[in-house]
């Protein structure tokens, strides 16, 4: 089955220069992280703040082409993680109504989404076995628990950005 969730954050550890992005499930409290390049976080990024690069980004052509051919992105579906790596599925609809399901990196597939406002889902084997869930607010536990994410950001992921944070 595979749930929808929201692109919560991009974030960047400024010490070593990862970046993640952190999708939060839409009903319960819990997150998934998935490291992602430079370029993949940048065109989150600035598309989640309404941003523009001076220069199309590989996610804004790809966007460009899908409209040309006019067809529409139906949704990004994260369906697998073999060998510590992310796989995602980017469904598009053509203007002949059929389905095609392309094969894509989560990070390039969310950017597209983000661009889209396509609705991202994850499946939710991957979420049960790798999601993490925060405390509330008022939770003293918070504290550990921002120890623990900010400890991610220390010597785990990978240059491709598509591992789990404890790869």
């Amino acid at each position: 089955m595979m749930v929808p969730v929201v692109v919560e954050s991009v974030r960047m550890n400024p010490q070593s220069g990862q970046r993640v992005v952190i999708l939060k499930d839409e009903k319960l409290d819990r997150y998934l992280l998935i490291w992602v390049g430079q370029s993949e976080s940048t065109a989150i990024a600035l598309e989640l703040q309404s941003e523009k690069a001076p220069r199309p980004l590989t996610a804004d052509l790809l966007k460009s082409v899908i409209d040309e051919l006019k067809a529409r992105v139906a949704e990004i579906n994260v369906t697998e993680l073999n060998d510590d790596v992310y796989y995602a599925r980017i469904g598009l609809v053509n203007e002949k109504n059929e389905r095609l399901d392309i094969d894509a990196r989560p990070s390039d597939a969310i950017a597209l989404a983000v661009r889209t406002e396509a609705p991202i889902f994850v499946d939710e084997d991957i979420l049960d076995q790798h999601s993490i869930s925060l405390p509330n607010q008022d939770d003293e536990r918070l504290d550990v628990y921002r120890d623990f994410v900010n400890q991610l950001f220390h010597g785990h992921g990978s240059e491709e950005g598509e591992r789990r944070p404890d790869a």
